[in-house]
C-alpha cells in the first residue's frame, strides 16, 4: 500500500514532464510584442481626455482653489500676529481698545461693551 502512493504520484506527474516546453524552443522562437488595437484605442482616449477643455477649466480652479489657500494662510498668519496685541491677549482688557479705568465703589459705571460694571 505504501509503494502505490509514490507510484500514483509519478504517474500523474509524468504526463505533464513529457509535454513540458523546453526552454531552448523559447528562445529560437520569435516573438513579436505588439499593441493590440484595443490599446491603442485605450491610450488615445486617456489622451483626448486629459486634453478635454472641461478638463482644463477644472485644473485652472484647482490652480486658483490652491492659490486661495496659499492667501489664506498669509491672513492667518496676520490674524495671529494681530491678536497678540493686549487688548485682544490680556484679560483685563475685557474687549476693550483701552484698558478700562478702575473707579472707587461708589462712581462705577454699567459698561454696554462688556456688560460689567467697572
Amino acid at each position: 500500500m505504501a509503494r502505490t502512493y509514490p507510484t500514483l504520484i509519478f504517474l500523474i506527474v509524468l504526463p505533464g514532464l513529457l509535454l513540458a516546453q523546453d526552454s531552448r524552443t523559447v528562445a529560437d522562437a520569435r516573438v513579436v510584442v505588439r499593441k493590440s488595437s484595443s490599446t491603442q484605442d485605450r491610450q488615445a482616449a486617456i489622451k483626448r481626455f486629459k486634453n478635454h477643455p472641461v478638463n482644463r477649466y477644472y485644473d485652472r480652479l484647482i490652480v486658483a482653489y490652491e492659490e486661495r489657500m496659499q492667501a489664506n494662510v498669509k491672513k492667518y498668519k496676520a490674524m495671529a500676529r494681530h491678536m497678540k496685541k493686549p487688548q485682544y491677549a490680556d484679560p483685563s482688557y475685557f474687549g476693550h481698545k483701552r484698558k478700562p479705568k478702575k473707579r472707587p465703589v461708589g462712581k462705577r459705571k454699567y459698561c454696554q461693551e462688556c456688560g460689567i460694571v467697572h
